[in-house]
């Protein structure tokens, strides 16, 4: 049973997540249109009385709605499940997801730190192939998806990378096994 709410985009996501947690309760954006005053208001008491885990599907919709959160909610936790595992039928989103995604996704939740660290750099990522050739974004994934915290260029990997709290031996961890990450 999760102790937190889960925020997801719409209806269909609540279905999936309930096939992997039966128990689970989720608030639903109703997209990034459907962000007003009440859904807003539901988020906050969420937030407020059992705090909340951020799961919208990896698309451009979905992390525009992430972000929109972040700015208001900053202690939320966030958890992401590769595209890859989220795609089905040419679509994109939780409500593709396997119950097995959902859970794992589920166990590597990540909440932003409030003084980001600045370790990891993007000269960083150049030199371990992670940016500026043709297979640096599918690295990049494997490596988001490996850690827990998703999809992203650059300058958005590196950024999770710091605010996450993704220690030096997990990034060590993930780059070893990067060829053995589907």
């Amino acid at each position: 049973m999760l102790r937190e709410i889960l925020v997801v985009e719409g209806k269909s996501d609540v279905a999936a997540i309930h096939r992997a947690f039966p128990d689970a309760e989720c608030l639903t954006t109703g997209g990034y249109s459907g962000l007003k005053k009440r859904t807003l208001s539901n988020i906050a008491a969420a937030y407020n009385k059992r705090g909340i885990i951020i799961l919208t599907d990896p698309d451009y919709a979905g992390e525009s709605i992430r972000k929109f959160l972040m700015k208001h909610f900053p202690d939320a936790k966030h958890a992401y499940i590769p595209k890859i595992e989220a795609t089905a039928n040419n679509d994109v989103g939780v409500e593709q997801a396997s119950p097995e995604s959902i859970k794992a996704a589920l166990s590597k939740v990540r909440t932003a730190e409030i003084n980001p660290r600045e370790e990891f750099t993007a000269a960083e990522m150049l030199s371990l192939g992670l940016s500026g050739s043709d297979e640096s974004s599918k690295r990049r994934d494997k490596i988001g998806a490996f850690l827990g915290i998703g999809y992203g260029n650059v300058k958005t990997f590196v950024k999770r990378l710091n605010n996450y709290g993704v220690t030096r031996e997990e990034f060590e961890t993930a780059l070893k096994n990067l060829e053995n990450i589907p």
